[in-house]
């Protein structure tokens, strides 16, 4: 009897991390006209948790000609319980972008890219 339970009680010490995936969608611009989606993952570093993954821009404005453009990239952010705040690094077709989003029923904030317009950008976690 003693022999199966150090195992057990082993197994509750050493139980394996389980990293949570979420959706993030969202639309920038100032009428919406491109639609983010990405799939990200966390890992927890301490307190905070980062979620990193690949990203699709998708231009959904009526301007498109011959069909919607898109654009992949990444995007890698962290979350903590201390803050209603998410600030994200993106990379969107090659271009190091930054964002930072105050939490109301979405994440609204300003998305900067060099050499452009900042752009309003709106996230929500799924």
């Amino acid at each position: 009897m003693r022999a199966f339970l150090v195992p057990v009680a082993l197994g509750l010490f050493t139980a394996p991390g389980y990293a949570q995936s979420l959706e993030v969608i969202g639309y920038s611009g100032y009428l919406g006209e491109w639609e983010l989606t990405a799939l990200v993952t966390e890992s927890t570093i301490g307190r905070t948790r980062r979620y990193s993954g690949p990203l699709t821009m998708k231009h959904v404005g009526l301007c498109t000609q011959d069909g919607p453009e898109e654009r992949t990239g990444e995007i890698q952010f962290d979350i903590s319980a201390a803050s209603s705040r998410l600030d994200a690094k993106l990379a969107i077709a090659g271009i190091a972008c930054t964002y930072s989003g105050r939490l109301s029923d979405s994440y609204s904030g300003i998305l900067i890219c060099p050499d452009r317009e900042a752009v309003p950008l709106k996230l929500w976690l799924k």
